[in-house]
Order: C-alpha cells, then sequence, then structure tokens
C-alpha cells in the first residue's frame, strides 16, 4: 500500500484511464465486424481487410510514435493522439459508406501508436525503476478490467446493430485528455528524452532480423503466433453471427470477450509464476499449440459450455505468448540493443493483419455452414509456427552446451 501512495499522479491518470478507454472501445470497436457484415452488407473478406487496416497502419507508424515523443515531448504527443482519437470516434459514429469505416480504422490505429508507446514512456519517466514493474502490471491488469466490461456494455446498447456507442468511446477518450491536460498544466515534471542510439527505425528492424538468427526465428514464429490470436476478435465474431448452429452469436461473442478478460485476470500470474521455473521457449510454443488447438475445436463446438471451455484454452496460450515472450527478449537482447529488439518485435503485427484477411478470406469462400475447412486451415497456419520456436530451442541448448567447456576452463583457473 505505501507503494500505491508515492506512485506519480500521471501514473494513475493513465491507469484509470486505461479502465474506462479500453472499456470504452471494446463496448464499440470488437463488435465492428458484425456490424459491416450483417447490418451494411460487407462481405467477409473486406470487413477482414478493415479490420486489418488498423493493425497495418500501427505496424509501419509505431516505430515512430516514441521518436516523435523524445523529440517534441511525451505531453505533445499523448494530447495530440488522444484528441486525434475522439474524432476518429466520432467518425466511425457518424460514418455511413463502407469506405469510412477503412479510413476511421486506418485512424484508429494511427492514434493507437502514438498514443500507447508514448504513454509507456511517460509512465517510465515518472516511476522509479524498483517500481516499474508493478506499474506496467496495474496498466496491463487496467486493460482486462475495461474488456472485462466493455463487451456486455456493447451488447446492452447493440453495438452489433449501432454505431451509436462510438459516441460514448468519444466522450470518455475526450474526458480522459482533459484529466491529462489539467494535469500537464498543474503536475510539472521533467521529460526524459531518449539517446539518439537508441531510436529505432524501421530499416533498423529489419537490420536486427537480418543479423540474429535466432531472434529471427523467433520473429517468425511468434508471428504466427500472432496470427492465430487475431481470429479470436476478426474471424470468431463474423462466424457466431452467421452461422445457424449458434444462437444470438453476437451476444455469445460479447460474453467470451468477458470470459477472455476475466480468465486473463484470473490466471495471468499464476501461470506466469510456474512458467519461469522453466524454459521460456518451451512457454511459448506451448501457447502457441493451444491457441491452434482451442482454434480447432471451434469447429467441432455448438454448445456455450464447451465454447467458453475452448476460450478459457485459447486465453491460457494467449498469456503464455504475451508474457513470456517480452521476457524472452529481455534475456537474449544486447543490453545495449534491448530497445531495438523490443522495437523489431512490432513486426508480429504483421500477424494481426494476416489473420482477420485470411479469416475473412475462408469465411467468404466456405461460409460459415462449413466451419471445419475453415478451422482446420487457420489451426494449421498456427502451428506452423511451432517448430519455429523449437528451432530457437534448439540453438539455445546448443549454445549452452559450447559455454560449458568455456566456463569448466574458467573454474579450473
Amino acid at each position: 500500500m505505501h507503494v500505491l501512495r508515492t506512485l506519480h499522479p500521471y501514473s494513475w491518470t493513465i491507469i484509470i484511464g486505461t479502465v474506462f478507454g479500453r472499456m470504452a472501445t471494446s463496448m464499440s470497436i470488437p463488435f465492428l465486424a458484425i456490424y459491416l457484415t450483417q447490418e451494411k452488407g460487407a462481405s467477409a473478406g473486406f470487413t477482414g481487410l478493415i479490420i486489418a487496416i488498423s493493425s497495418l497502419v500501427g505496424i509501419l507508424s509505431s516505430f515512430y510514435g516514441g521518436y516523435f515523443s523524445d523529440r517534441f515531448g511525451r505531453k505533445k504527443i499523448i494530447s495530440i493522439s488522444i484528441f486525434g482519437w475522439c474524432g476518429v470516434f466520432v467518425g466511425f459514429a457518424l460514418a455511413d459508406a463502407i469506405w469510412v469505416f477503412f479510413v476511421m480504422n486506418a485512424l484508429n490505429g494511427l492514434c493507437r501508436s502514438l498514443f500507447e508507446p508514448t504513454s509507456k514512456a511517460l509512465l517510465s519517466d515518472v516511476t522509479d525503476q524498483k517500481n516499474r514493474l508493478l506499474v506496467f502490471n496495474m496498466r496491463y491488469t487496467a486493460i482486462n478490467i475495461g474488456v472485462v466490461f466493455g463487451p456486455l456494455l456493447g451488447l446492452y446498447l447493440g453495438s452489433a446493430s449501432s454505431t451509436a456507442p462510438f459516441l460514448i468511446a468519444a466522450l470518455v477518450y475526450f474526458a480522459y485528455g482533459l484529466v491529462l491536460i489539467f494535469q500537464f498544466l498543474r503536475v510539472k515534471v521533467e521529460e526524459t528524452a531518449a539517446a539518439g542510439a537508441n531510436r529505432i527505425s524501421v530499416r533498423e528492424a529489419f537490420n536486427v532480423t537480418r543479423k540474429d538468427t535466432l531472434f529471427m526465428f523467433l520473429l517468425i514464429g511468434v508471428t504466427i503466433s500472432v496470427f492465430g490470436y487475431s481470429h479470436f476478435s476478426a474471424t470468431l465474431p463474423q462466424f457466431f453471427a452467421a452461422t445457424p448452429s449458434i444462437e444470438d452469436g453476437a451476444r455469445l461473442f460479447s460474453m467470451m470477450l468477458t470470459l477472455n478478460a476475466l480468465t486473463v485476470l484470473i490466471v495471468q500470474y499464476p501461470i506466469v509464476a510456474i512458467a519461469k521455473k522453466y524454459s521460456l521457449v518451451l512457454s511459448l510454443m506451448l501457447g502457441n499449440v493451444l491457441i491452434a488447438l482451442s482454434l480447432l475445436s471451434m469447429a467441432f463446438l455448438h454448445e456455450v459450455i464447451w465454447i467458453a471451455a475452448a476460450v478459457i484454452l485459447f486465453t491460457v496460450g494467449e498469456v503464455l505468448l504475451f508474457s513470456m515472450s517480452d521476457m524472452f527478449i529481455d534475456e537474449i537482447a544486447n543490453p545495449d540493443m534491448k530497445g531495438t529488439y523490443f522495437g523489431a518485435m512490432g513486426f508480429t503485427g504483421f500477424g494481426s493483419v494476416a489473420g482477420p484477411l485470411i479469416g475473412g478470406m475462408l469465411l467468404d469462400h466456405f461460409g460459415a455452414v462449413h466451419p471445419i475447412p475453415i478451422f482446420t486451415i487457420i489451426a494449421f497456419l498456427v502451428i506452423i509456427g511451432a517448430p519455429f520456436l523449437f528451432q530457437v530451442w534448439v540453438m539455445l541448448k546448443g549454445k549452452e552446451q559450447n559455454l560449458k567447456p568455456v566456463l569448466k576452463k574458467e573454474h579450473v583457473r
């Protein structure tokens, strides 16, 4: 409790703002795929493109979010991005033509890629080194608290058949922005600027993957796993809404979103505590396999209880994947290059782009009445990531074997 009292006001504002911000976005954005296909008559393939464009823009611009915050200051970038986000949500609410949704979701990805890394950098600036892990864990918990309640509110407000809930998201982020502006004016803090050597560019990120073979295998394996994860928010809602085997698919999807977030809150810390005792790469492989199996099972499940069990299995895989990948990067990266390695991991977002596109095309081709070929193909593509992660484990074992004679000689001396 003493530590919580010492946290900077900026930290509390960002953490609390994250709860309400994610609650507002999760009552609207996840239902976008259902709204476009069911209400606007968009094809599953084009809907997948609209969902994917947010991730694609985020990938292409996220490397520069931190750079701009270093050059122009955290406060300016946060202020511009959060109020820009308000405008995007208003645009969603007023949109009628399908191409407008495409533009708005591209801008949504841009605002997120500016706000998220900059707000994390600000948290780091105002938090003592010993408390940063606590603060970032609190932020991750805040995200999932928001996602617990957001989908239920979205279902109640009719987000699957209306864009009006986007206005609520706009109001929430406008209030969030006003509070931050007020604090920026009242509470002064010296902003930390990163050294020029730590600024990452797309070219530098490509060089990292090209020169470090172990990292390249890891990047490919995690990207494929993220491809699997992306189907939860892109392909599944469209399938649930369209398949005749599930009644009221939009309601079921909102329940599964809430279950996913609740499961993360419950299992995150126990799973991480157990997984840390074993190889991090094996944990990543297990996460990949669980995501693939849970997606495959969706082709055969019709009862809510069994779909819920598959979602829990999926969530365990998600926690293993995202918790362990950051820890693993921290271990293998050169201390002077950690920023570059973490930045290069942004390319895993290409999995989030490919997932909605491929999922949408499979739904268009086979139709929701034929789930077996759809989810069999998806699961097969996801499990391809496991051999790449296994190769990382083999390479690490080889390095350990090579080090043993050297360590033995050093011990003798």
